[in-house]
């Protein structure tokens, strides 16, 4: 019998953290600390605006790039955040979406995608799926953006950085100089940075600093799906400067010929959540972060997440994944630090869940060391 699965399949594995998600539902009453979705719902009032949209009869195709009202307020918003004038806009299924759409129209076989390690999941898999080089940058052991290192590692065939703050799976938010330093070297080096700012929300200690503000060359991807508990409705942006115009067009080209279009009806809520005030929501997010880092800092080695609701723990005295194992034995699904980096010697745990669940998570592992 003839091959029947492209070779590209084997450079990905199935995501690691939807193997440990799946656990879920084989075991009794698990504390899930594995997967990263809000344990709040989507605030009613934006409920309501999808489903007046949906009862309206808004659940056709949409324009490729978005519905016109979005991109508008999407690009206003924009240019009063960064200062561009006349920004380029897509609507999205997700930021997963537009992740793959600007990887497809800007990597060629043999281009280095720059990646501080550690790292979110997919930069790494769809970069390799596309015949791409991926170089990663080390941050260990405290997760800073490591910009000399970002700059020693550009040559000729660097096609882009990635940057990811609040960062997923460490929680570290980077500063305004890390982040103006990065700028810099972009500039300098003449090297497109994608910004993605899933969590720019959940910053706990100040807001964000978007790259954006200091870098023309950037393509920045914002989205609903943490912050207003949208995850599954997929819906997020893409913005960038009107010099990279023709970079967001080739996306809307791709887009036609794949996702077609961001759910329709859930853009009209969108319009509405850019306007909604979240910040009630994540103050209780500092207050599950705070009870994670209280309560493992004497027993495990870690630092205290600065965003995004991730804590990065280096495993007591064994691998990363070793450690998993008898984690997950004793009922809290946790995953290994390998899914997300070239090392093996961390695990990371998601607080999005409740404060009894965190507890109960906390004394289990506190027992294991």
């Amino acid at each position: 019998m003839k091959k029947l699965v492209a070779d590209r399949t084997s450079l990905i594995d199935a995501s690691g953290i939807r193997k440990v998600f799946a656990l879920a539902g084989e075991l009794k009453d698990p504390v899930n600390f594995s997967i990263g979705q809000p344990d709040f719902d989507v605030p009613e009032p934006l409920k309501r605006e999808a489903i007046k949209a949906i009862e309206a009869g808004l659940n056709r195709y949409s324009q490729t790039a978005g519905e016109k009202e979005l991109m508008d307020k999407i690009a206003a918003q924009v240019t009063a955040e960064f200062g561009w004038n006349n920004p380029a806009v897509l609507v999205a299924s997700g930021v997963s979406g537009g992740l793959l759409l600007a990887f497809l129209a800007l990597i060629n076989p043999g281009d280095e995608v720059i990646i501080p390690d550690p790292y979110f999941v997919i930069y790494k898999h769809v970069v390799n799926l596309l015949g791409g080089k991926c170089v990663f940058v080390d941050s260990y052991p405290e997760f800073r953006l490591p910009v000399q290192k970002i700059a020693g590692a550009i040559t000729d065939r660097t096609k882009m950085i990635v940057l990811n703050s609040p960062c997923n799976p460490t929680g570290m938010v980077y500063s305004p100089a890390e982040i103006q330093a990065l700028a810099k070297v972009a500039a300098e080096k003449d090297v497109l940075v994608l910004t993605d700012e899933i969590y720019e929300q959940f910053s706990y200690d100040g807001p964000a600093t978007s790259i954006g503000k200091y870098c023309e060359n950037v393509l920045v991807m914002r989205g609903f799906s943490k912050s207003y508990a949208m995850t599954g409705w997929r819906l997020a942006y893409v913005a960038a400067p009107a010099s990279l115009r023709s970079v967001v067009e080739e996306m809307i080209k791709i887009q036609q010929y794949t996702f077609v279009c961001a759910p329709t009806p859930f853009q009209r809520a969108a319009v509405a959540a850019m306007s909604y005030d979240v910040r009630d929501l994540v103050k209780d997010y500092v207050h599950k972060r705070d009870l994670v880092y209280e309560g493992l800092k004497d027993k495990f080695e870690l630092f205290k997440p600065q965003g995004a609701f991730y804590a990065f723990i280096r495993a007591p005295g064994c691998s990363g994944s070793e450690f998993v194992k008898r984690v997950i034995q004793n009922n809290v699904l946790v995953i290994p630090g390998n899914v997300f980096s070239e090392k093996d010697t961390h695990f990371r745990i998601s607080f999005a869940t409740s404060d009894k669940n965190i507890q109960r998570g906390i004394d289990i592992l506190r027992r294991l060391v």
